[in-house]
């Protein structure tokens, strides 16, 4: 114990130790992530064929998503909690972990035929969904508020190599599965177990020092000198948590996760109804997964220097543009759907890594891991009713009518941004 105090006096003395923690720390992060992303992108490729195929309901094929998102969200309440503790390197390994042994479990039940397994293994299978976002805030701990969206980017790029290799690896897995008797889509959860184990024993073996408790340690000398100098002044001290920029930051993340997983979930059933082949199906699935991360260093940037508010509009028409796309494409035009998938992953990417950023800005180290994991409960669960949602509209109306009401609930970031500027100028008035 008394090892680790030292070690983080260390850190909070010298602000070259904490620069170097900090790039130390995205390195670990972005090895993390490639493995993260392979795991995640297994679920998203395969997850409603396969319960497609042993439920035999098209109505029932959005269950997957919703049972991991359903999954993250208890995830994300249980790593946010870890983390704030114990710190990111608990929370995250630990995440990740049990993501993988989600995963073995699907593999099991899909070999067994057992359908209540499966809706147990895709609920645990989740945690390693939640963890994947939650990575993202370990990169930003020791990060300046003019480097946090940058730093969120470095994270969630570094997704996308695992992430779009995942999908491409579908038919490959699929027949190395059958190898062991196993079936063919059972074969992409072999790999999000491997890849979610590596992902999670990475964080626990290298994230140390814990970049999160450095930075709680920072924070907490820093508040010190504050209050000292408060006191000899005699005055107050103020508030550091802005309630408005937590409600924005989650509204914006939960509306975009919502249209994206929605549109996302049912794509491979909308395809393979025009008949797809798998192989097409792990295409689209990967370069709209490409969408989601890839842009994100450009992003980061450019939620850094033009602003949070701009980036949530563009978030907004993105996805509504991207909803009007998928709702008008021709079914069997693979062109088109491409078009589509990417812009919905696009339009996700802007919504996270600012809505990200606007947390970040409003929380301080002493409720920030906490407060993150919360938000990503809310997350979450709009990802589970968008899941469900999804097969159901779907099965009772169209692919269309699901692609419009994405595009609809995109442009309500317009409103809620100039919703926020008029209590912002209210409140300086």
């Amino acid at each position: 114990m008394k090892k680790n105090s030292e070690d983080l006096a260390l850190y909070v003395n010298s602000t070259e130790a904490q620069q170097s923690l900090y790039k130390r720390s995205l390195v670990v992060v972005v090895l993390s992530q490639i493995f993260g992303g392979a795991g995640l992108a297994a679920g998203i490729t395969v997850g409603a064929l396969l319960a497609q195929e042993m439920l035999g309901s098209e109505s029932s094929a959005g269950l997957p998503a919703a049972l991991f998102t359903l999954g993250s969200a208890f995830a994300a309440f249980v790593v946010g909690r870890i983390s704030q503790r114990h710190g990111r390197r608990y929370g995250l390994s630990i995440g990740f972990i049990a993501g993988g042994l989600g995963a073995i479990g699907v593999v099991i039940a899909a070999a067994m035929g057992n359908v209540y397994l499966l809706f147990l293994a895709l609920f645990i299978y989740g945690a390693g969904t939640s963890t994947n976002l939650q990575a993202r805030y370990a990169g930003a701990d020791l990060a300046n508020e003019k480097q946090r969206a940058t730093a969120i980017s470095i994270a969630m790029v570094s997704t996308t190599f695992g992430a779009v290799a995942g999908p491409n690896l579908v038919t490959p897995m699929g027949k190395f599965a059958e190898v062991f008797g196993l079936p063919a889509l059972s074969g992409p959860f072999i790999l999000a177990a491997v890849a979610y184990l590596l992902a999670g024993f990475i964080f626990l073996l290298f994230l140390r020092p814990d970049p999160f408790l450095v930075a709680k340690a920072i924070a907490i000398a820093k508040e010190k000198k504050i209050h000292q100098l408060a006191v000899d002044a005699g005055q107050g001290i103020t508030n550091t948590v802005n309630r408005l920029g937590i409600i924005v930051g989650a509204l914006v993340l939960i509306l975009s996760h919502m249209v994206m997983v929605a549109i996302m979930t049912m794509t491979p059933i909308h395809m393979q109804s025009h008949g797809a082949a798998l192989s097409a199906v792990g295409m689209v699935i990967g370069l709209h997964i490409a969408a989601m991360y890839l842009p994100s260093l450009v992003t980061g940037m450019l939620v850094d220097k033009i602003g949070r508010p701009i980036m949530v509009i563009a978030s907004g028409l993105t996805l509504a543009l991207s909803g009007i796309l998928a709702a008008y494409a021709p079914g069997d035009s693979l062109f088109w759907i491409i078009v589509a998938l990417m812009l919905l992953g696009l339009g996700w990417n802007f919504g996270l890594i600012s809505g990200t950023a606007i947390i970040i800005d409003a929380t301080d180290m002493k409720t920030r891991a906490k407060t993150q994991g919360a938000v990503d409960v809310w997350v979450a669960l709009a990802g589970t009713v968008g899941g469900l949602l999804s097969g159901m509209i779907v099965a009772y109306s169209s692919f269309g009518v699901l692609g419009l009401i994405g595009a609809y609930l995109g442009l309500l970031f317009i409103p809620l941004m100039i919703w926020v500027r008029l209590k912002e100028q209210k409140g300086t008035d």
